[in-house]
């Protein structure tokens, strides 16, 4: 009862930011029903004069509203199924930027992180260089064999985590509400969407988990001759404390440093472009945060990522999905990438695969008809995760992520090259990929695996068999005489019901009264 109030007055003040910066302008009211429109009508009485103009109204609101919002608006960005485009389009550039919290601060928490003083952790440790909703970054240095090194040390801002922790349940509150009351919600699964951002904020707020997504990815990319990832302080990396190597590299946002190198640009966008598919279709794990703030370039011309709060992984099964469907764009295989939908399980069976590959070829078909610098592979997802509606899809958040940072990484690649043939350049990764996993090697390590699969589940059987046989005995035993409620029981259900309906309404009716309370004073 309490908590629901709780939620319900932080939803209440997020409307009414909301209503203060225009958002409410962004909904189109002809096909809502009466109640909606008034009371969508009553919220723009709070409209700002001032408030920003188009969806940037929401990115606006969302940062006043602070940092758990921020984070809210940057995954809406991998979500245009449920926001639309245009405001997912908006909400891409939204920056998680703050003012840095005291010096003092930071070193207070470095000293409690390793429990001693702070010059026996870092032979110095300079002013905030960067600072964002959950941590900021100083420019350090190490004793390393009489040898001072320049090091990056990330520090968590200290009582974000109960902010945090706080709006997330208001989140989930409403996101279980939402699919309580709407049968298109249930489909497009706020709750799972609220958890995935529940795992990714937690992920950022544990930096030993952040310096095993970069251990993790410096492992992947060892070989990789035009990419590659800081190395970790292990020593100095504890959960609010992140050490890592310093990168003097050139960031991908500065192009005139960019040019005054001499870099090749072109080469350098394809590089971003293929070294993402590869990582996401040979390792299965990629950085899901590659803005040109995340990326460097260092002296030898290698591409380096910074920042690994965000990842996102791919399973075998979802890597041959987005290999397939990525192959048969390409060579107008329209069936073959239909049949991957099927084959993967996120179509529903009742649905034909000939429908499905008709639409699917009303994507790609115009796509083909345009010059490479006009098709993007990011809109190509894009439009294809919006006909999941007429096909009862359901969502797949990593495929959102992925969608969300494809969407990112061409962005930056047509910076370098406006005319870059996306085609073109991911052909060489995708045709690697497939033909080392889909060719002769491919299918013969499968059968190697599948046999093992098959020992592995056959060394099962006498433990399931006896745990299958336990269970019918205890189903046995609770159905012998029927499985009946007693009347306490249910009248115990039955008040508890009604008790959390009747608190419910009543935070509900609360809300829309203070707002209507604060328009009629405005007025």
């Amino acid at each position: 009862m309490i908590s629901s109030l709780s939620h319900l007055t932080r939803l209440a003040r997020t409307g009414y930011v909301f209503a203060r910066e225009g958002v409410f302008a962004l909904i189109d009211t002809r096909a809502l029903p009466l109640p909606e429109r008034t009371f969508i009508a009553m919220a723009r009485l709070l409209e700002r004069p001032s408030a920003k103009d188009g969806s940037g109204r929401l990115a606006a609101a969302l940062t006043k509203l602070g940092p758990t919002y921020v984070k809210l608006g940057q995954f809406m960005a991998t979500r245009p199924d449920v926001v639309g485009t245009d405001i997912a389009r908006s909400l891409e550039s939204l920056q998680d930027r703050m003012p840095p919290f005291p010096q003092a601060e930071a070193e207070a928490v470095i000293v409690a992180a390793f429990d001693r003083p702070l010059n026996q952790t870092y032979a110095s440790l300079g002013p905030a260089v960067a600072a964002a909703s959950i941590a900021q970054v100083h420019k350090a240095e190490i004793e390393v064999d009489g040898e001072r090194k320049t090091v990056a040390v990330k520090v968590l801002r200290p009582g974000i985590e109960r902010r945090l922790n706080a709006d997330l349940a208001a989140f989930f509150f409403a996101a279980r509400t939402a699919e309580s009351l709407s049968t298109e919600a249930q489909r497009l699964r706020p709750v799972e969407a609220v958890a995935t951002l529940a795992r990714s904020v937690k992920i950022e707020m544990d930096f030993r988990l952040e310096a095993a997504a970069a251990s993790e990815m410096a492992e992947n990319t060892k070989d990789d001759g035009d990419f590659r990832v800081p190395t970790v302080d292990w020593d100095r990396t504890a959960r609010d404390v992140l050490t890592l190597e310093w990168i003097d590299g050139t960031p991908l946002n500065d192009r005139a440093a960019l040019e005054a190198r001499g870099l090749d640009l072109p080469a350098l966008g394809r590089n971003v472009i293929q070294s993402f598919l590869r990582h996401a279709l040979r390792d299965g794990f990629f950085h899901a945060d590659m803005h040109p703030g995340n990326l460097f370039v260092d002296a030898d011309g290698k591409l380096v990522a910074v920042d690994f709060g965000i990842m996102g992984r791919l399973g075998p099964k979802e890597r041959r999905f987005l290999a397939e469907i990525l192959y048969g764009f390409i060579t107008r295989d329209y069936m073959r990438t239909a049949q991957v939908h099927f084959d993967a399980g996120y179509v529903p069976r009742h649905h034909k695969v000939e429908d499905f590959a008709q639409a699917i070829r009303a994507i790609g078909e115009p796509i083909h008809n345009r010059t490479a610098e006009d098709i993007s592979m990011a809109k190509l997802l894009m439009l294809l995760f919006e006909v999941t509606g007429l096909f009862d899809m359901r969502t797949r958040p990593e495929l959102l992520l992925l969608q969300k940072t494809m969407v990112v990484v061409e962005g930056v690649a047509r910076t370098f090259d406006p005319k870059l043939d996306m085609w073109k350049t991911a052909d060489p990764v995708v045709r690697e990929w497939i033909a080392r996993h889909l060719g002769p090697v491919g299918k013969l390590e499968g059968v190697v695996d599948g046999a093992g699969e098959i020992g592995r589940f056959l060394g099962q059987v006498p433990s399931l068999l006896n745990r299958a046989g336990t269970i019918l005995d205890q189903i046995d035993d609770i159905t012998r005489d029927g499985l009946v409620l007693s009347p306490q029981s249910v009248d115990a259900i039955g008040r508890a019901e009604a008790r959390h309906g009747r608190w419910t309404a009543a935070g509900i009716w609360m809300a829309a009264l203070m707002l209507g309370w604060i328009a009629w004073l405005i007025l």
